[in-house]
């Protein structure tokens, strides 16, 4: 029982890793104990915090624009050239736009759904090579998509882009775990409410104290918080869960 939640060792690539839920995310796999890499569109981001993460285990940067296939394929060339085999994904790149409905545009469309969501199945695509060399049928390898309670339940704010996306994005992981099942990979989500990140910033701004208050949990998502269900769907704990779908948002699409 000691050993449910151990990842020590384990080799893992956290995209969107240089900030907000993915730096989260990574930083909880680093005190755990596993070798992460990280990879970000922006580099100087990317090398600082695998840098200071570093600090307290192995952290590695690998910058990619993973908006486009040619950035996914580059990460998944430069990974296989560093390792044998892949046993955590954790496909977390994302991009947020909101406009009116009347205006919104179709370049804000296209970039959103780009990254939220063809590009969680290309990167699983390509790094399938590396996590079928990791799996095995008493310890498989795993994929996370970082989902959202937007995906889930209609947001107030009109990012119709993002909240399509993430209601793909959930439904791509229930696709995608009864295909790779019988590979000995393990496809969940997690569907986040709000957390201190980037691209949540400007609502936290404007809308931080209603947002605790409306929230059954009163407050707003910690680091622990996400790196926990995180670190339990990397574990032996979760070796029977695929395709499940778990909200990690104190309750608020409930309310």
């Amino acid at each position: 029982m000691k050993n449910l939640f151990n990842i020590e060792g384990k080799v893992a690539l956290v995209t969107g890793g240089s900030r907000g839920i993915g730096e989260m995310i990574a930083t909880g796999f680093v005190e755990a104990g596993a070798k992460v890499y990280i990879s970000a569109r922006k580099a100087q981001a990317c090398n600082e915090l695998a840098e200071e993460l570093s600090k307290k285990g192995t952290c590695i940067s690998l910058p990619f624009d993973l908006g486009h296939v040619a950035g996914i394929e580059g990460l998944a060339a430069e990974l296989a050239k560093r390792e044998p085999k892949l046993d955590i994904l954790v496909n977390n790149a994302g991009a947020a736009w909101g406009e009116p409905i009347d205006q919104y545009s179709e370049s804000g469309w296209d970039k959103v759904m780009n990254i939220n969501l063809k590009g969680p199945f290309f990167v699983t695509q390509k790094l399938l090579p590396l996590l079928r060399k990791a799996a095995t049928y008493d310890d498989p390898s795993r994929i996370i998509n970082i989902a959202s309670i937007n995906g889930i339940v209609p947001p107030e704010l009109e990012t119709y882009a993002y909240s399509s996306s993430k209601a793909g994005c959930i439904m791509l992981t229930r696709h995608l775990a009864g295909r790779l099942a019988g590979d000995n990979i393990l496809v969940n989500a997690i569907a986040p409410g709000p957390f201190p990140s980037q691209m949540m910033k400007a609502t936290l701004d404007t809308f931080g104290e209603a947002i605790k208050a409306g929230n059954p949990r009163k407050r707003i998502g910690t680091p622990e918080d996400i790196a926990g269900v995180a670190i339990f769907l990397s574990s032996r704990a979760s070796a029977y869960t695929t395709g499940a779908v778990i909200p990690c948002d104190g309750g608020a699409a409930e309310v």
